[in-house]
């Protein structure tokens, strides 16, 4: 029988359910995480993932706040970070979650993971939203399927793939946040089904017409996945892509800018605001780290539009 997970409160830091050598390998988490913070997390993931195999095969339940219980197998690498308290996943997609709390949008939770934004967006102090968590991986899905269920169930699971177009592909990788489509057929893996965004209207999972906030964490096929949601992405709809530090030629970006009608934003650390850009360049400064992913937005939606410009000035008025 599998032990009960150790609880983490990363509000209070209170480790409990920990032995002795967990709690010492906590601290050894949060000090790495702390130290590599200054390099972008680099060979933190690894170092972690060596950590883990000393310890026993248990999951950390985090309690990410009052209504969201975040559980993934202790020492993970890429979750780890977690236990440090001053750590913010993926902070831009906090500021325009947390500033949506009062829209009546979907979360369309692409490459979910083990659905980290749609047990954080379902949750009361962000608005308790609809998510669907989208998640093509065997080995990452029953993780998703866990954080549903001590969740309360309240939101949706699917297991398959984004694409351009529905049918089936070899999802292969190494770790289970980068696993892709986007490999060869001799990579290994398991073969998915694929989902192309406006299959999800077609096979009433949503609305033609609505709010949605659709994060693509798919590892590659970004640029196909927008080809299969030209319906959905003419809704008030923002799509968040994620840029890797490694392409110096901002793929994703550059397909939203000259292939697409909507508005590219980025959030520019100089400035601290979500700036609609023009000009590719931007992107040069922005991605220091060629090891990290850096999140874009896109959207031909006036009324996100608007609530960016909006999010914006209060930021610059919070800095006055």
């Amino acid at each position: 029988m599998a032990q009960a997970p150790i609880q983490f409160d990363r509000a209070s830091g209170a480790l409990e359910g920990a032995n002795l050598w967990e709690r010492t390998a906590a601290l050894a988490l949060v000090t790495g995480s702390k130290i590599s913070s200054h390099f972008s997390h680099m060979g933190y993931i690894a170092c972690a993932n060596l950590l883990r195999k000393t310890l026993p095969e248990r999951n950390i339940a985090i309690k990410l706040n009052p209504d969201a219980v975040f559980e993934f197998p202790y020492g993970d690498g890429y979750w780890s970070k977690l236990l440090n308290r001053s750590y913010c996943y993926e902070d831009e997609l906090e500021l325009l979650f947390a500033d949506s709390i009062d829209v009546d949008y979907t979360l369309l939770d692409c490459g979910a993971n083990y659905g980290y934004w749609s047990v954080l967006v379902s949750s009361k102090p962000f608005g308790s939203h609809k998510s669907i968590a989208i998640e093509p991986s065997g080995q990452n899905y029953p993780k998703l399927s866990n954080n549903a269920r001590i969740n309360g169930n309240r939101f949706e699971t699917l297991k398959c793939a984004i694409g351009a177009a529905r049918g089936t592909a070899r999802l292969s990788g190494t770790k289970h946040e980068a696993f892709s489509i986007a490999g060869a057929p001799s990579d290994g893996g398991e073969d998915v089904p694929v989902l192309a965004l406006d299959n999800l209207i077609d096979d009433g999972k949503v609305a033609g017409t609505g709010k949605y906030l659709i994060k693509l964490d798919v590892e590659g096929v970004e640029i196909e996945a927008i080809k299969g949601g030209a319906r959905l992405l003419q809704t008030d709809s923002v799509i968040m892509c994620e840029e890797h530090g490694s392409d110096r030629t901002h793929a994703v970006s550059r397909y939203i800018l000259e292939q697409t009608p909507m508005k590219l934003i980025v959030l520019d650390p100089r400035t601290n605001r979500l700036e609609t850009v023009t000009e590719l360049s931007i992107l040069d400064r922005i991605k220091v780290s060629t090891h990290v992913g850096y999140n874009v937005f896109g959207t031909a939606s006036a009324f996100w539009q608007d609530r960016i410009n909006a999010l914006n000035a209060k930021s610059a008025r919070r800095m006055q």
